[in-house]
Parts: C-alpha cells; sequence; structure tokens
C-alpha cells in the first residue's frame, strides 16, 4: 500500500476484536490513521487489542454497539466522525452462527442470524455512505462465507444470511461506484477461529478432503486481501466476490 494515502484513512471494523475482525484490524492498523474496533459485548477483548496496536505503534479506539440496532450504527458513526472527520474504510466483519436443521431452526435464531450477518451489514454501509458520499471516497469490505454461495445443510439461516451479503454488495457498488466507492466481498472457507475451535479432528480431516490446499485458513489470509483492497491497487476491483477458501468452492 502507499502510505503517503493510506496514513490519511480512518477505519471501522465491526465485531473487530476476535478471529478474522481482529486479525483485520491488526493489518489495518499499521497503514491506517485510526482504527475503531467495534464489539458488541466483550469489551475487555477490544481494550486489549486497542491496547496491542498502541503498542506496536498503531492507534486504535474500542467503539461497542450491536450492529443489528440501527440507531446505536447510527449514534456511533456520527461520533466517530466527529472526533475524527470522515470514515474512509468500513469492513463488515460482525457475525454470528446458528447451526439446525431446518425443521428445528427457531424463529428467533432465525430472526438473529439475518438481523446480524445481514442488516448490521446494511445498517453500517448506509451510515457510512453518506460520509464516503460526501468526501468521494470510500472502501466498504463486506465478510460473507462461502457457504453463503455453496449452502450447507444445517445452516439454512446463515446460508442466507451471508448470499444476502453478497447481493447487498453487488447493489452497493453498483450505486456508489460514481463517488469513488468501491464495494466488495470476501467469502472465507473454514478458518481458524473460535467459531470453529470446536470442530474435531475427524470432522477437520473430512473438511480438508474437499480443500485442495490442504489446511484450514488463517485470519491473516483473509485480513491480506482487506488490505489489497483499501490501497490504490484495489481501486479498480469493486461489486466483486472474492473467495479465500483454499479451492474449496471455485
Amino acid at each position: 500500500m502507499q502510505s503517503d494515502i493510506s496514513k490519511n484513512f480512518v477505519a471501522l471494523v465491526t465485531g473487530g476484536s476476535r478471529g478474522i475482525g481482529r486479525a483485520i484490524s491488526k493489518r489495518l492498523a499499521k497503514n491506517c490513521q485510526v482504527v475503531m474496533v467495534n464489539y458488541s459485548k466483550n469489551s475487555v477483548l477490544a481494550e486489549e487489542l486497542v491496547k496491542e496496536i498502541c503498542a506496536d505503534g498503531g492507534r486504535a479506539k474500542a467503539v461497542g454497539f450491536d450492529v443489528s440496532d440501527e440507531d446505536a450504527v447510527n449514534a456511533a458513526v456520527e461520533n466517530i466522525v466527529k472526533e475524527f472527520g470522515k470514515i474512509d474504510i468500513l469492513v463488515n466483519n460482525a457475525g454470528v452462527v446458528s447451526d439446525s436443521l431446518l425443521i428445528r431452526t427457531k424463529r428467533e435464531d432465525w430472526d438473529r442470524t439475518i438481523s446480524v450477518n445481514l442488516s448490521g451489514c446494511f445498517f453500517c454501509a448506509k451510515a457510512v455512505s453518506r460520509i464516503m458520499i460526501k468526501n468521494r471516497f470510500g472502501r466498504i469490505v463486506n465478510i460473507s462465507s462461502v457457504i453463503g454461495q455453496m449452502g450447507n445443510a444445517g445452516q439454512a439461516a446463515y446460508a442466507s444470511s451471508k448470499a444476502g451479503v453478497i447481493g447487498l454488495t453487488k447493489s452497493l457498488a453498483r450505486e456508489l461506484a460514481s463517488r469513488n466507492i468501491t464495494v466488495n466481498a470476501l467469502t472465507p472457507g473454514y478458518i481458524e477461529t473460535d467459531m470453529t475451535s470446536n470442530i474435531n479432528e475427524a470432522q477437520i480431516e473430512l473438511i480438508l478432503k474437499n480443500v485442495p490446499i490442504g489446511r484450514l485458513g488463517k485470519p491473516e489470509d483473509i485480513a491480506g486481501v482487506v488490505e489489497f483492497l483499501i490501497s490504490d491497487g484495489g481501486s479498480y476491483i469493486t461489486g466483486q466476490v472474492i473467495g479465500i477458501n483454499g479451492g474449496m468452492y471455485m
């Protein structure tokens, strides 16, 4: 990345204190003026990450809000803009998983999954786009999932929410391109995070049979692509769905 431009960026990473979000926050902190690390409930993890980033010479701040609450999103974005004057980068990473066979899926689990994974992306993008349109610059990266592309038994709610993120990405990309705002989606495969830590070795072996590269992904694999998309090198890329899955889905 070209530091003369990127060092001025103000970034917001939702779900930024754990797993993929943590890796993205740390990577962006090396290139941006400041990274706003969003969390929903666990302020301790977020503050620990902020301290770690600052100790490494970066600048970060923890911001707590539920992405599925539109009023809370709007208030948080307003406060960030008041303090820093703008938001250049939004990474919609916050997400939840509720696995269950279709006939056993509870309405409240469906609603929560859609609210966080899809509506949360919509609310955050809507809030920051006002600022980006005014400044005629922005980079939005939505973290979808390979499951949103290929589906998976027992994950109807999750797959639907992540497929919706892809449709949202393409629509926003067309709508915002004329204002120099790019919008792209990443579809990670199985990544080594808290969400996959409960998968046993036998299940991992079964998964890896369908992953040509032969390993699970790392959060840093996702962070590296985010870094590229916000750089000058990614300025002509918009409306794209970029798979980061080791060849699991092609």
